[in-house]
């Protein structure tokens, strides 16, 4: 049997959906022409007429408005436009990654340090760092001393830059992890 992996794919931005000519349900509406020039108030069989005069269509743009503004203008123009808004500000949007580092309960002052510089460039790219212990054994007994080693590290990566705990220390099944951030 054949897997269909794209058949619900998910527009990449979501246009928010406009009331337009006819499926406008308020009765009266503020009318706004092509040029940008106010009309005025208005019902809206009136402003639907005077749309298909002028061959345009009468779209919602701002629908909570008391009462609600209308625009006198192309629908498949305004769309495009608002789609183009979308993926500029889409674009402009970087998501942050939460980046990953693992200590152990063991760990020697060199790994230390190497995990340290990493951390830094992490945070320096204003991402999250997600700080990681697997105690294995009888290192699950020693859960304090686990809790110093990242104190230790939350202190050695504060002295090059301002931190903050977006997620203290939490324990799973022997894994312990907590998140930081840096603060802008």
């Amino acid at each position: 049997m054949r897997i269909h992996r794209h058949r619900h794919r998910k527009p990449k931005f979501e246009i928010p959906a406009f009331s337009v000519n006819r499926k406008i349900k308020s009765e009266e509406v503020r009318v706004i022409d092509a040029e940008k020039n106010m009309l005025g108030v208005m019902s809206t069989n009136d402003a639907l007429k005077l749309a298909a005069e002028k061959g345009l269509d009468l779209i919602e743009v701002s629908p909570k408005a008391n009462p609600p503004v209308c625009r006198l203008m192309d629908y498949g123009n305004f769309k495009y436009q608002k789609e183009k808004e979308m993926r500029k500000q889409r674009a402009a949007s970087k998501a942050v990654e939460t980046k990953g580092i693992r200590l152990s309960l063991k760990i020697g002052t060199n790994d230390f340090d190497v995990r340290l510089k990493q951390a830094t460039k992490f945070l320096e790219k204003g991402n999250k760092v997600r700080i990681e212990m697997i105690l294995r054994g009888r290192e699950k007994a020693h859960r304090d001393r686990a809790s110093e080693v990242f104190n230790r590290f939350v202190e050695e990566i504060g002295k090059e830059y301002e931190v903050k705990i977006e997620s203290p220390v939490k324990a799973m099944h022997g894994r312990l992890h907590m998140i930081i951030a840096r603060v802008k």
